[in-house]
């Protein structure tokens, strides 16, 4: 008997295509807007909150207490909105290969299926219909829809409480990102996989301890057999 009772996906680079949107996006909106930034230094905050991303950056360039700073900040992340909106346009949510078939073997397996996501509402609804996963999902909760987003665990309580689950032991959490690691191991919940599929590599994810590392959502079904029944 399978001891999982839900598995929470984040987004982009675990379950989409993560072709280096949201990266290209920071950059062009912080450029745009005089902020100093580089891409190596955008890549440290894959996963995060984008509009705390942006405010991390505009108060590193203007201090913390600057009157101006929440103007700043509201105009940059309308530009980032912008520029990413634009770039998931026309074709630009490709599904992971493999990921339909591993959320149809969950669901055979009366496993719920949740996301988690540092993108905001209007995009990740986008993202959704764009994939045709609008109702796939027992949950689907974004930065937004909380206080702090990663390296927090608010997101993961928020889509347990909303799939219906009250036992972290029971809950696996599976991303690309560090900061999805980071955000399970905080969460406490059974099993903390990151799949290979997104921004940060192996040499990346290994040192915050994963559960297991695979090379994508694709071999989730065989690694729950193996070590979660």
């Amino acid at each position: 008997m399978l001891k999982i009772k839900l598995v929470i996906f984040d987004i982009g680079g675990t379950i989409i295509e993560d072709n280096g949107e949201v990266i290209e996006a920071f950059y062009a909106a912080l450029e745009r807007n005089g902020l100093d930034a580089t891409r190596a230094e955008l890549t440290e905050f894959k996963g995060a909150s984008k509009r705390s991303v942006i405010t991390r950056f505009v108060q590193r360039q203007w201090g913390k207490e600057d009157a101006g700073n929440e103007a700043r900040i509201a105009k940059v992340y309308g530009d980032f909105k912008a520029q990413l909106e634009s770039k998931f346009s026309n074709g630009g949510v490709k599904p992971i290969p493999g990921t339909a078939a591993t959320i149809a073997w969950l669901k055979a397996h009366d496993i719920a299926c949740a996301t988690t996501t540092g993108f905001y509402r209007s995009v990740t609804d986008h993202i959704l219909r764009s994939a045709g996963w609008e109702n796939t999902f027992a949950a689907n909760i974004c930065s937004d829809d909380v206080k702090d987003g990663r390296p927090a665990p608010y997101m993961i309580f928020r889509a347990m409480e909303a799939a219906g689950s009250a036992d972290v032991r029971e809950v696996l959490n599976v991303g690309d990102t560090k900061l999805d690691l980071q955000a399970g191991k905080r969460a406490g919940v059974f099993g903390v996989i990151g799949v290979l599929t997104g921004i940060h590599k192996e040499d990346r994810l290994l040192p915050e301890s994963p559960s297991y590392l695979i090379p994508s959502v694709a071999e989730l079904p065989a690694l729950i057999e193996a070590h979660y029944s």
